[in-house]
């Protein structure tokens, strides 16, 4: 009953807080450790389990601290919360993630690997720049406006907006026009960043079977399969294509009680870098069925009769879910469903 079974690490820049608990649940330990004692002091534990809320360096240190032979569980932040006795700090979060990670029925977050963290790095850098040249063109047309220059809206062409600053007929100030020409330079070098992770992003799907295999779906491009590859888990982590789905929060809201159920709008509790690709990928199929004339699946075609588009393309991206599931789970390209007559 002495041995420490599990130790609950409370993770943060410089200093980390460890509580260790007997399988009765007893502190055996609370210690205050620095960054540089910290995989030191695990070496010297009995193996046994160590849990960790699953943050920003958390997967870091648990493949660092897998290799010291300890058995590591990431649990979400929101299930350690309840477990917090009255005040808050650092010795308290260590002991509720040690008494969460205790629980039989607690659902704990796969450790991702070194290659899919390096993949999300890219996804979520050409989001950003992405958002970044979005926000440069939107900066750039409203000063011009407030000048009396209003320009076309168009998502990522500037020729119009450097025509209207290098053209001497339209009246702008010298600052104004210096000043947008730096916004031009600023905006171009943001796109050529943005096509070189698009370049490297092609390489790593060219590269990748099960990224090719995502394609062969109708809906799901470069974005989603390189999205899917990052942040979802192995898939045998699923009992079903549903438990995927509820996963990425492709499920409604539950407000149930007394028997009588009661489904809200989407839940949004999931991953939502692949749930955003797979709705907008969703969306495209029913935009070439709508307006290019492609034929349906039975189903969609039911759908579309009796539904809104956008929620049709909600449950569009939950059976798309499930799909990838049974597609990477089996081994096999996408099967296209009978379309109607």
């Amino acid at each position: 009953m002495n041995e420490v079974r599990i130790i609950g690490v409370d993770l943060a820049k410089n200093v980390f807080q460890v509580h260790g608990a007997g399988p009765d649940g007893t502190a055996h330990f609370r210690k205050k450790l620095t960054r540089v004692q910290f995989l030191p002091f695990l070496s010297e534990q009995p193996n046994c389990v160590v849990a960790m809320e699953a943050c920003a360096t958390a997967h870091g240190w648990a493949r660092a601290i897998s290799e010291l032979g300890h058995e590591v569980k990431l649990i979400p932040p929101q299930y350690v919360k309840p477990f917090v006795k009255r005040q808050k700090n650092d010795m308290a979060d260590a002991e509720a993630i040690a008494e969460a990670a205790s629980r039989p029925t607690m659902r704990f977050v796969e450790i991702k690997t070194e290659e899919s963290q390096a993949r999300a790095m890219i996804f979520r850098t050409r989001q950003m720049l992405v958002h970044q040249r979005t926000q440069s063109l939107n900066a750039l047309r409203g000063h011009l406006a407030e000048h009396g220059v209003i320009a076309r809206k168009s998502r990522f062409r500037t020729d119009q907006l450097e025509r209207l600053i290098k053209d001497e007929d339209v009246t702008l100030p010298d600052l104004v026009r210096a000043t947008g020409f730096m916004y031009l330079e600023h905006i171009e070098n943001l796109s050529k960043r943005i096509s070189k992770l698009n370049e490297q992003i092609k390489e790593v799907v060219r590269s990748s079977k099960a990224a090719k295999r995502l394609q062969s779906m109708p809906g799901v491009g470069l974005q989603t399969s390189i999205a899917i590859e990052a942040f979802a888990p192995d898939m045998s982590c699923f009992k079903r294509g549903r438990d995927f789905a509820a996963w990425l929060g492709l499920v409604p809201k539950q407000h149930s009680s007394g028997g009588k159920e009661r489904l809200g709008k989407v839940s949004k509790h999931g991953q939502q870098d692949i749930r955003t690709n797979l709705i907008s990928g969703a969306m495209s199929v029913i935009v070439a069925v709508t307006h290019f004339g492609k034929q349906p699946s039975a189903w969609l075609a039911r759908m579309l009769e009796r539904k809104p588009k956008k929620l049709v393309a909600i449950a569009l991206a939950n059976k798309m879910a499930r799909a990838i599931w049974a597609m990477m789970t089996k081994g096999e390209d996408y099967r296209n469903p009978v379309p109607t007559a």
